[in-house]
């Protein structure tokens, strides 16, 4: 996932927390989210398979 969409992500955390997210802001967020939870899964998978042989 790239730094873009993470920084996205923060910055609609920090949005929230002093105003209500508007309908569109909601929506973005939770596929960002989505998405991050996909990728994140999908490194601790490789991880667990030994995809990453760093020693």
């Amino acid at each position: 996932m790239d730094k873009k969409k993470i920084d996205r992500i923060n910055e609609l955390g920090r949005i929230a927390k002093t105003r209500e997210l508007t309908p569109e802001e909601t929506e973005e967020r939770q596929k960002l989210r989505e998405e991050y939870i996909r990728f994140f899964r999908a490194g601790i998978r490789g991880e667990l398979k030994g995809d990453n042989n760093n020693g």
